[in-house]
């Protein structure tokens, strides 16, 4: 058995902080339905994220911004049928807190009783400080998630590395200190150069997880549908593809469609 996973106990908030005092990098991917999180809690999984990149992958639309509370919720509750040991994180998804702090604690709540996740995750800073103030008054851990904020991508107009200017880098240390002194428990830093969040990570007591982050970081975390080669059409440099998924599923699906068209499946043991 992998190393990674004999250690069979719940990972908790906690625990992920003792793993930074120890210096034992975090893992983490996202998964959005039953049968994939089986598999990856399995492997041995440190954190699954049920990321608002589900508005991508599962729904087909081009950002983040289109899915709903309801619609995380649903994701949310069919990971957590499955998972035993990880760490469950569920995105809090675009309009459902920022602007309205009551209704971000609203929103969080509903997302821990519907689904019994174990903490959610947010995009921002200083401007979401009362959202997350609430947040946490009510019991509710928080992973923030600073530099390239997906949900904002219609105010940055694209997708590029962030804070490599200077304002925006010393903007972006600022909100990183800010969330771990309202009492984040870990942040996800997306995008930016390699130097600034290794920066990042040696200042923070929390842990702090990349995404075309660098190596200097606490941990990494990447879409399951980009790392398992499903989705092709996008090839950041960050990406490293461990399988060609895509190719295997479509040789699969083929070689039925041609099985079922020359009467070759089912043949005689496969009928009753």
């Amino acid at each position: 058995m992998s190393t990674y996973t004999e250690d069979l106990r719940k990972v908790t908030t906690r625990r992920l902080i003792e793993m930074k005092q120890r210096g034992e990098k975090i893992s983490m991917l996202t998964a959005y339905d039953y049968s994939m999180a089986t598999l990856i809690d399995q492997a041995g999984m440190d954190v699954i994220l049920v990321g608002d990149s589900a508005s991508n992958v599962m729904c087909g639309n081009i950002t983040t911004l289109p899915i709903t509370l309801d619609q995380m919720i649903y994701h949310g509750r069919a990971v957590m049928n499955a998972v035993k040991r990880a760490l469950v994180v569920v995105d809090m998804p675009f309009g459902s807190y920022q602007g309205n702090s009551k209704e971000a604690v609203a929103s969080a709540i509903r997302i821990m009783k519907e689904t019994g996740a174990d903490c959610v995750k947010l995009e921002g800073g200083a401007e979401i400080k009362e959202s997350i103030e609430r947040i946490l008054s009510a019991g509710i851990p928080i992973m923030g998630h600073l530099g390239l904020t997906p949900q904002s991508i219609n105010k940055f107009g694209t997708y590029t590395v962030r804070a490599k200017e200077k304002a925006e880098a010393q903007k972006l240390i600022e909100d990183a200190h800010l969330l771990e002194e309202l009492g984040c428990f870990a942040i996800v830093l997306e995008k930016i150069p390699a130097k600034l969040a290794e920066q990042v990570a040696k200042e923070l007591t929390i842990p702090i997880i990349g995404i075309g982050a660098g190596g200097g970081v606490d941990g990494q975390v990447l879409v399951m549908h980009d790392m398992l080669g499903i989705n092709k059409g996008f090839s950041p440099r960050f990406l490293r593809r461990y399988a060609d998924l895509n190719s295997v599923i479509t040789e699969a699906v083929q070689n039925y469609i041609k099985d079922v068209k020359t009467s070759d499946f089912p043949n005689e043991k496969e009928q009753y």
